[in-house]
C-alpha cells in the first residue's frame, strides 16, 4: 500500500493538473445541465430529452466524487506545500465543502423518493444556494490552477528556490492569470449575462418565504370577470397559508385567458355533456380542503387551501357510461394532457380548483382552472385545465411519453 501511494505521488504537478482539469470539465457539464434542468424555457425545447438530461446530471454529479477521492490521495503533499499559507488552506477547504455539499444534497435530491418531501426541499434549496453561491468561485478556482499548475516549474516556486513551494497565480504581477482578469473578463461579462437573471429569479421564488405566490397573483394575466368569491374556510385560509415557493414550469409559453377565450367542457363516455362559459362555472357549489403540492424533481408547497368542484361531483353529475376507462385531462394551452383511472379520480381530493388561499389561481400557477391530486406528484395536476373527456382505452400522458412514469404516487 506503501509503495503504491508513493507512486502515486510521483509527478504530482500533473496529477493535481489533471484533477482540476476533470473536476473544471465536470463542473461545466453540472452547471449547463443544471442550468437547463432549472429553466422552464428548456422543458419545451428538449421533451422527452429533458429526461435523459436529468439522469446525465446524476451520473455526472455521482462521478464527481473521483476528483474529491482522488484529491484526498494526494491531499497529504499538497497540504504540506501549503504550510503557512492559510489563504490558500483555506480556499481548498471552501472547494472540498463545494463539492462535498453538492454529492450530498445531490443524491438526497435523486433519492427523494426515500427520504420524503420534507428533507427532499431542504435538499434542493442547499443544492441551488451552494450552485450560486459556488459556481463562480469553484469556475475561477479550477481555472486558474490549471494555468497555474501548467506554467513550468521554475515560474511556481518562490526566490529562495525550493522545489514545489508553489505560490498563489495572483500572488505574483506576472500571473498568467490573474484574480483581477479573471473576475472581469469571465465572472463580469460571462457569469453575470447568463446566470444573473436566474440567479435573481431563484432568489426571490426560493428565499423570500411567502412573496413569490404573491407577486404571481399581482401580475395575473388572466381577465376573467366575475372574480370568484371564496367560502369562509378559504379566506383566512384553514391551513393558515401555504409554506413554500412554487417553481414555475411549463412546457409552452403561459397562456392567459378572458371571458371571450375560456370554457370548460365534460364530454366524451358520459351521459350527460357540460359545456361552461366562465359567468357560469363560478357559479357551480364549491367546497375546500387543505394539502400540500409535492413536485417530482424535489420541492414541495405545504398547507395549500384550494377551493373548487371535486372531480368525482363532476364525473356523478355528468353520469359515465360503463365502458369508460380512463379520465383524460386537457389543458388550455392546446398541447399538456394527462390522465387518471376512474378508480383515481374517484378519490375524495382530487379537485378542480379555482382558489389558492382564498385568491384567484394566476396564469403562472395554472390558473384560472386547474387540477389538484395531492397524492401523486404535480405532473399529474394538469394546468389550465378545460376540458375532461371520459374515454374507452388508456392514455399516456405529455410526460409519461417523455420517460416519466404514470405512478406518480408520492
Amino acid at each position: 500500500m506503501s509503495n503504491w501511494l508513493a507512486s502515486l505521488r510521483k509527478g504530482y504537478g500533473k496529477k493535481l493538473h489533471a484533477l482540476h482539469a476533470w473536476n473544471g470539465w465536470i463542473v461545466v457539464v453540472l452547471t449547463i445541465s443544471g442550468l437547463m434542468l432549472f429553466g422552464g424555457f428548456w422543458r419545451g425545447i428538449l421533451g422527452e430529452g429533458r429526461v435523459w438530461l436529468r439522469w446525465l446530471h446524476i451520473v455526472v454529479g455521482i462521478a464527481s466524487l473521483l476528483p474529491v477521492a482522488y484529491y484526498l490521495l494526494l491531499a497529504g503533499k499538497h497540504w504540506k506545500q501549503l504550510r503557512g499559507k492559510a489563504a490558500q488552506r483555506a480556499n481548498v477547504i471552501v472547494v472540498l465543502a463545494l463539492l462535498v455539499g453538492w454529492l450530498l444534497s445531490g443524491l438526497l435530491l435523486w433519492q427523494f423518493r426515500l427520504i420524503g418531501p420534507a428533507w427532499s426541499n431542504g435538499a434542493l434549496l442547499t443544492h441551488d444556494l451552494l450552485t450560486w453561491i459556488g459556481l463562480p468561485y469553484i469556475i475561477y478556482h479550477s481555472i486558474t490552477r490549471v494555468r497555474w499548475l501548467k506554467e513550468e516549474p521554475h515560474r511556481r516556486t518562490v526566490k529562495s528556490g525550493k522545489p514545489e513551494e508553489a505560490i498563489h497565480p495572483a500572488a505574483s504581477p506576472g500571473a498568467v492569470y490573474s484574480r483581477r482578469a479573471f473576475i472581469k473578463t469571465a465572472i463580469g461579462a460571462g457569469l453575470a449575462i447568463t446566470i444573473g437573471p436566474s440567479f435573481l429569479r431563484w432568489l426571490g421564488n426560493s428565499i423570500g418565504a411567502g412573496t413569490s405566490i404573491e407577486k404571481l397573483v399581482e401580475s395575473d394575466a388572466n381577465k376573467l370577470l366575475p372574480v370568484p368569491q371564496p367560502l369562509p374556510a378559504s379566506l383566512p385560509p384553514t391551513g393558515g397559508g401555504s409554506r413554500g415557493s412554487f417553481r414555475v414550469y411549463t412546457v409552452t409559453p403561459i397562456p392567459s385567458f378572458d371571458n371571450s377565450n375560456w370554457s370548460f367542457d365534460l364530454d366524451g363516455l358520459v351521459e350527460n355533456k357540460m359545456h361552461y362559459n366562465w359567468e357560469q362555472f363560478v357559479k357551480l357549489a364549491r367546497s375546500v380542503q387543505v394539502s400540500d403540492f409535492h413536485c417530482v424533481t424535489g420541492w414541495s408547497v405545504y398547507s395549500n387551501t384550494w377551493e373548487g368542484i371535486p372531480l368525482k361531483q363532476f364525473l356523478r353529475e355528468a353520469g359515465v357510461k360503463a365502458e369508460a376507462k380512463t379520465v383524460k385531462l386537457y389543458s388550455g394551452d392546446g398541447v399538456y394532457t394527462d390522465s387518471l383511472t376512474l378508480e383515481q379520480a374517484d378519490m375524495d381530493d382530487v379537485m378542480v380548483a379555482v382558489l389558492h388561499d382564498g385568491k384567484p389561481i394566476p396564469n403562472d400557477l395554472g390558473g384560472p382552472v386547474r387540477l389538484i391530486v395531492p397524492k401523486m406528484y404535480a405532473y399529474k395536476s394538469v394546468k389550465w385545465l378545460n376540458r375532461i373527456e371520459l374515454i374507452a382505452e388508456d392514455h399516456t400522458g405529455y410526460w409519461e411519453e417523455r420517460g416519466y412514469s404514470k405512478d406518480a404516487w408520492v
